[in-house]
């Protein structure tokens, strides 16, 4: 990346406040963190551990676990050092760093969840061409060019356009993160071309996973409403549950991010809205996974069952 800027380095405000204030947002991001990481780390171990959960939909579950882990862990370890050690400080390259990987794993995320919904759209309304339609070389497809390859470019078109701004008026970043909208509003050169791609980009972002979403999600309900039994409905929709709520969490937190007027961007509320899809989100989907999801439910307990065995047999 050339760089064409006369800041070394960004000093990351986080949430201010008074030492007291840090020593709590301190445990409490350390709390949050680890919750994610055994939350997610076991979704992925008991996935890959039980055969019976070698399907598309677990295939797909368990990689958005690891992309949760990779999600949370952009920013978490940074803002513990911020809190704990008071290192606020980020170099120009390890900032521009932090804003690809934060953008890449966002952007992947939003297209994995399209990628899930269209799985549960197979599954419902073509349930005999399931096997054929969502093969292990489909699946693999749409992980890795269906979610990844299409972050991975947005996420480069982003820090490319921004690494052509140049910072000289300032170097304090009003966030726990180095996030896009903060360093835009930091740039002394014009902007114009940087702000029309990033807003480009990000009605790209949100608004195609968002209609795949919806389409999914309205052919699924009409095959749902014809099936005969309410034990049928219930049963075919329970599989689609886990996944809407998980949808709406992750897109409501970043509509009300990027979809607002720029005039009514508090950045205290954006940081607020920030902790709730960078770790909140990531640490809740193992958990919305596994209390509605009654095989995870079945593995969780052939796996403790497992372990209980091994212990009464050591002792």
């Amino acid at each position: 990346m050339e760089n064409h800027t006369t800041v070394a380095e960004f000093i990351l405000v986080g949430f201010g406040g008074h030492p007291e204030l840090q020593v709590f947002l301190s445990v409490f991001f350390l709390v949050l963190y680890t919750v994610t990481l055994v939350g997610n780390v076991g979704m992925i171990t008991i996935i890959s551990a039980d055969s019976r959960l070698h399907t598309p939909m677990y295939f797909f579950l368990k990689n958005l676990s690891f992309l949760d882990l990779c999600y949370s862990s952009v920013t978490a370890p940074n803002a513990l050092l911020c809190f704990l050690m008071g290192r606020r400080a980020i170099s120009y390259n390890g900032c521009a760093a932090q804003m690809f990987f934060f953008s890449l794993f966002g952007t992947t995320e939003a297209f994995f969840l399209a990628v899930m919904a269209y799985d549960r759209f197979v599954a419902i309304c073509n349930p005999l061409r399931y096997p054929i339609t969502m093969s292990k070389r489909t699946c693999a497809f749409l992980v890795a060019v269906g979610s990844w390859l299409v972050g991975f470019l947005a996420s480069m078109l982003k820090v490319i356009f921004i690494s052509q701004l140049s910072f000289c008026r300032a170097n304090v970043i009003n966030h726990f993160f180095c996030d896009i909208s903060p360093l835009l509003n930091m740039a002394c050169t014009d902007m114009t071309v940087a702000q029309i791609v990033d807003f480009i980009l990000a009605l790209f972002i949100l608004l195609v996973p968002l209609s795949i979403i919806f389409v999914s999600y309205v052919c699924i309900i009409g095959t749902i409403l014809r099936i005969p039994t309410t034990q049928g409905k219930r049963k075919a929709f329970s599989t689609c549950t886990s996944h809407l709520t998980v949808v709406v969490i992750f897109f409501s937190a970043t509509l009300f991010m990027y979809a607002r007027p720029k005039r009514i961007h508090p950045f205290d509320l954006n940081k607020l809205v920030s902790v709730v899809y960078t770790i909140v989100t990531p640490m809740l989907n193992p958990f919305i996974y596994c209390l509605r999801n009654q095989e995870v439910k079945g593995a969780l307990r052939r796996a403790f069952s497992g372990v209980n065995k091994m212990i009464f047999i050591f002792l």
